[in-house]
């Protein structure tokens, strides 16, 4: 029987301070979010083997895969959601979380403010109640996402798309230093697609924000990641810059499609255009 693996995260000083570095970490480490020989399970069946990667501070990661290739199963682990049967996860620093809103609680009788307010008071110590600045700092988080004209909105009334991007102004209440996202596109039309990506780029050029987000979307992490995590057949099949990562022979590989690649000389990032099934799916 493998040892169990670890999760490796900050854990708060006694005066309520976030973001303390755990004792595995080098406090001169530049991680913010890494995986050291992780596999993982469900029961008895392993869904990811001997996943190892490390996302620097600064840096914008986009995992992806087929349906069923493990993309959430890795979220859940580098959240500390899923304990690895194997290997450690290591998160440094305070992390904001933003889950796929189909696994979000629907019938508790919330705002989208006091969801919003559950990010800012997160920050705070355990004796502390959240005060005007907090809910400041809520109805900011929610204005960034273009919601905070329905912040008195039952949290389960809205649309998918809206939960979607008030579970991302919890996140931005948080002040993180890293934001994880399962699918954070989700249910959105193009346009806020577009703009909840240049919102996540604008906190990476202000703040120095680490993005690191699950898409099935090639082309929107082609553009907005600058790096990839390409995940296949329990495994990473590719690591590395866009344009290394979505090549023909490696998506045929992870989804069975050809595909023709598209360089834009103004966005620099390559565009996919798939063509069809591969032969030998």
């Amino acid at each position: 029987m493998p040892d169990r693996g670890a999760v490796s995260r900050a854990e708060p000083d006694p005066a309520g301070a976030p973001g303390a570095l755990s004792p595995r970490v080098s406090p001169s480490s530049d991680v913010a979010v890494a995986c050291e020989g992780v596999s993982l399970a469900y029961g008895a069946r392993t869904v990811l083997r001997d996943v190892t990667f490390a996302v620097r501070r600064g840096e914008r990661a986009a995992v992806l895969g087929p349906n069923g290739g493990g993309k959430t199963t890795l979220f859940r682990a580098l959240t500390g959601e899923l304990e690895p049967v194997a290997g450690r996860v290591i998160a440094p620093g305070r992390c904001g979380v933003v889950p796929q809103t189909e696994r979000s609680r629907l019938d508790f009788p919330v705002s989208a403010l006091d969801v919003a307010l559950m990010g800012a008071v997160s920050r705070l110590p355990w004796w502390r109640r959240p005060g005007r600045a907090d809910r400041a700092a809520a109805h900011a988080a929610l204005e960034r996402v273009g919601l905070d004209a329905m912040a008195d909105e039952t949290f389960g009334d809205l649309s998918g798309g809206q939960r979607q991007r008030v579970l991302l102004a919890r996140a931005l209440a948080q002040e993180p230093d890293t934001i994880l996202l399962d699918e954070p596109t989700a249910f959105l039309d193009l346009g806020h697609q577009v703009r909840i990506h240049r919102l996540l780029s604008g906190l990476h050029q202000e703040r120095g924000t680490t993005v690191v987000f699950v898409s099935h979307d090639l082309n929107l992490a082609a553009r907005y990641a600058d790096r990839i995590v390409l995940l296949a057949g329990g495994r990473i099949l590719r690591d590395g810059p866009p344009a290394q990562v979505l090549t023909p022979d490696a998506l045929r590989a992870a989804f069975g499609v050809e595909v023709r690649l598209v360089t834009d000389p103004e966005l620099e990032a390559p565009t996919v255009v798939v063509l069809g099934p591969a032969a030998s799916f």
